[in-house]
């Protein structure tokens, strides 16, 4: 099933008097429950194809199709509406409230939604066993490890049970042992079934994707299988 469909994206931002292509015709198609890293060196528009993706940007032309649907002439309501349900967002800042526990930070995305306590109580629960936090539900960021951190960003993605996972250099802050546990957290939400995206300057996490979609000066450049 075709779940993410680009057609001839395009995307460029005024720099003064200069105008920056950060995407130009770029052209891909991500099936459902793909493991897909997006690579290339800083500025070849890894991170503006991400925002596009998770439909937190507009492209200036083509097309693009999420899930069958042309979202290139949303409004933003709707498009804020695709997000909260079918997309995660993994950042590599990780974006925690610092004054709201693990737990709290966890069920934001539920508490936007309206959904009750009861629910939300159980939902959390759930998901902080899933990324093997259940212990450190009360405890707040700053009492978190780095990799700690990362995953309860994880379980606050995951929460609503998005279809697709969009992580951007999701182990730039954490040290190689932490960012192999975090990596491998993802693959295991991949291999049950959800879409994993990641952007990464990491090329043994882009060895370990499905697929490599290689960006050059904001070209689509290479898309290979790794086998």
């Amino acid at each position: 099933m075709v779940q993410i469909k680009l057609e001839n994206i395009t995307r460029a931002f005024r720099l003064g008097e200069s105008t920056v292509r950060a995407l130009s015709s770029v052209s891909v198609t991500i099936d459902a429950g793909e493991y897909v890293a997006i690579m290339g060196p800083s500025g070849s528009g890894k991170s503006t194809m991400l925002n596009l993706l998770g439909l937190l940007d507009r492209p200036d032309a083509g097309r693009y199709r999420f899930e069958g649907r042309d979202v290139t002439t949303l409004a933003s309501n709707e498009l804020a509406a695709i997000r909260r349900t079918r997309i995660g967002f993994v950042f590599q800042s990780f974006h925690l409230i610092p004054r709201l526990t693990a737990a709290e930070n966890v069920a934001l995305p539920l508490m936007l939604a309206g959904e009750s306590p009861e629910i939300r109580r159980q939902r959390v629960n759930d998901v902080l066993k899933k990324v093997g936090l259940s212990m450190r539900a009360g405890h707040r960021p700053d009492e978190l490890s780095g990799g700690q951190r990362q995953r309860i960003a994880i379980a606050r993605a995951i929460i609503m049970q998005p279809a697709i996972l969009l992580a951007d250099e999701p182990t730039g802050n954490l040290d190689r042992h932490t960012g192999q546990e975090v990596i491998e957290l993802l693959e295991t939400l991949n291999a049950a079934g959800m879409t994993l995206i990641v952007v990464t300057h990491d090329s043994s996490i882009g060895h370990r994707s499905r697929r490599r979609l290689m960006m050059v000066d904001g070209v689509l450049n290479d898309s290979r299988e790794n086998t």
